[in-house]
């Protein structure tokens, strides 16, 4: 996207160039390959410009009218795929007026007043970026919702909780699903305010200064359906922090989907079978005729680092950038477009995986209690009974070496073996079920039934908030999209 280039070779607009450009540098600079995805998102910007440099007399209305009409035809093209683009457009703001040009003549020419290819540029990617963000977030929420409903049908199944990989306490299979909802809301508020940061118009801005002319940026920002204007051209022009928030953003995602994969396929192994990956989600071997493996959460997986390496990519391409424009900047949209494409990928994948996943009830429950998960609740009835829970801790954990020394388990021992250890335990037995140590979780964001089926429920509440913020955002970009959208018409 070179600085201020208009028509025709991007090298030679303007006089300044006397020479053609060397063909491999007209390759290596152009972005037409890529940034060409920016079409419709480049003409509405320039739909809104010429609207308000006729409103301001800065043009005449008539060329403007003339000019937003061979727009609307250039949009027409775009969506009869008839458009078409070379690299000796060098981007596409050159491919979309030079077709312009064709159509409408010399009154093309006055379209590029008061702006620069800078506050251009910036202005589609955050248009583009915002509406990547709102699909994305769609494709977060179902999987949420995903999440919520396995955790609804599985309300009372007790399963093992872990640390260090290790068997640690009972927890509720639906408390695991809703760690994940959690991460995902949050990925969800990372999202909201990326996209409020790309809710900014730079046009205006100019090259990196202002322009001279009396315009109304206000206007232009209502009409693209913008919620602010930026407060500093300068910074306008340099700032590529919301792209990077973005990147931020759906790296997070990737984040949580990959630990999400990676206990989906510990748990659909046959050491511990606590779920069964759908058949329409899983793969054969081309040997082993048994094989069950379950593909699409290893490739989900896999795609983390391609989403993660393109947020690092960019953190370096920005480093040192001295302000305000680079032609470095060009290099943000190949890694923006890559990791949105990955994330919006894995999302559904992922959606249809968790929803058909069936759950290994009764295998679950068997390994609630396994490895001596209960000993936590051993010793806090003992510390509840006033034994310091450092003394505790060392009652219960030589019980548990004799357990294991002589093949045994909390269930096995009899009255006498309990009383024995501790006179607390003459009295008052530990819970000795995987339920009954979660139900004695009762805290907010434990573990106990009542709290998991109200964490449901408020989970659920706030999956419809998110669509709601979701539906409202849609709306606003469908109806600036629009051929017959109004301009300038408050969000």
């Amino acid at each position: 996207m070179t600085e201020g280039t208009s028509g025709g070779s991007a090298r030679l607009w303007g006089g300044r160039f006397a020479e053609r450009p060397d063909q491999s540098a007209e390759s290596f600079t152009a972005s037409i390959m890529f940034d060409n995805r920016m079409v419709r998102e480049d003409i509405r910007g320039s739909v809104a410009h010429v609207r308000m440099l006729g409103r301001q007399g800065i043009i005449p209305a008539d060329d403007a009218a003339t000019i937003e009409a061979g727009l609307w035809k250039v949009w027409d093209d775009v969506e009869a795929g008839t458009f078409a683009f070379s690299v000796a457009d060098e981007d596409i703001h050159t491919a979309v007026e030079r077709r312009l040009r064709e159509l409408i003549g010399a009154a093309q020419g006055k379209l590029h007043t008061g702006r620069s290819r800078n506050d251009q540029v910036a202005t589609d990617t955050r248009m583009w970026t915002k509406f990547a963000l709102l699909r994305v977030a769609q494709g977060v929420h179902d999987l949420a919702a995903a999440l919520a409903d396995q955790a609804a049908a599985n309300v009372d199944v007790p399963m093992p909780g872990y640390t260090h990989t290790q068997r640690a306490q009972p927890v509720l299979f639906a408390h695991h699903m809703l760690a994940y909802v959690e991460m995902l809301r949050r990925d969800a508020e990372r999202l909201q305010q990326a996209w409020s940061r790309a809710d900014v118009m730079p046009l205006g801005s100019g090259a990196m200064a202002g322009v001279t002319y009396p315009i109304d940026r206000a206007s232009v920002a209502a009409d693209l359906g913008f919620g602010a204007i930026s407060r500093n051209s300068m910074d306008a022009i340099a700032d590529r922090d919301f792209v990077l928030d973005a990147l931020y953003a759906l790296s997070m995602i990737q984040l949580h989907v990959s630990r999400l994969c990676e206990e989906l396929i510990w748990w659909s192994s046959g050491e511990f079978r606590f779920v069964q990956i759908s058949d329409a989600f899983s793969t054969g071997s081309s040997i082993m005729p048994q094989k069950k493996n379950p593909d699409v959460a290893e490739i989900a997986r896999g795609k983390t680092g391609r989403v993660v390496g393109n947020l690092m990519g960019t953190f370096m391409m920005v480093k040192g950038l001295p302000l305000t424009f680079n032609s470095d900047m060009q290099e943000d949209k190949e890694s923006l477009y890559e990791a949105v494409d990955t994330v919006e990928a894995v999302l559904p994948v992922m959606t249809g995986m968790l929803a058909s996943m069936k759950v290994n009830r009764e295998r679950l429950a068997e390994a609630a209690t396994g490895d001596f998960s209960l000993a936590t609740d051993a010793a806090d009835l003992l510390a509840r009974n006033g034994v310091a829970f450092r003394e505790a801790h060392e009652v219960v954990g030589r019980l548990v070496r004799s357990c294991i020394e002589q093949n045994k388990t909390f269930e096995d021992l009899t009255d006498e073996e309990w009383a024995a250890l501790h006179p607390v335990f003459a009295v008052q037995k530990p819970p000795l079920t995987a339920l009954e140590s979660i139900n004695a979780r009762d805290i907010p964001g434990g573990t106990a039934t009542p709290r998991v089926s109200s964490a449901i429920e408020e989970a659920r509440e706030g999956l419809t908030a998110m669509q709601q913020w979701i539906d409202r955002e849609m709306a606003v970009r469908t109806r600036t999209f629009s051929r017959n959208s109004p301009g300038a018409s408050p969000r």
